[in-house]
């Protein structure tokens, strides 16, 4: 079964939260990329955490027969991409996603309200 891109963001973000993923953001990328309809930016506390989210969104994915298109950096701690066709996540530590500042450089994007998928 073929989820749409809506169902996909909802299934990561609830992965990720699962794993206490600090500040969980979803940006609408319809309008300004074609990379894909969803880019979810989050981050960990630690090297443990950001592997534990990771995987928590990858099997959370294998749940969803959904395929996984690539993942790098999982091997270098401090940064993991996710690539699930139309959703796409960032993993980072807090110093990377600092240092990278995906929000502002995404910032015509429309963030997504998924406070009500947060538990």
């Amino acid at each position: 079964m073929t989820r749409s891109s809506i169902e996909v963001l909802e299934y990561v973000v609830k992965a990720a939260d699962s794993k206490f993923a600090e500040d969980i953001v979803a940006l609408e990328m319809k309008d300004v990329s074609l990379l894909a309809d969803y880019f979810v930016i989050t981050h960990a506390n630690s090297e443990r955490q950001l592997d534990a989210i990771a995987k928590s969104i990858l099997d959370a994915a294998d749940e969803h027969n959904q395929a996984v298109k690539r993942v790098e950096g999982k091997d270098n701690g401090k940064w993991v991409l996710i690539d699930l066709g139309d959703v796409i996540i960032h993993l980072f530590s807090e110093e990377e996603r600092d240092f990278y500042n995906l929000e502002k450089l995404w910032s015509d994007a429309e963030q997504v309200d998924v406070s009500d998928w947060l538990g």
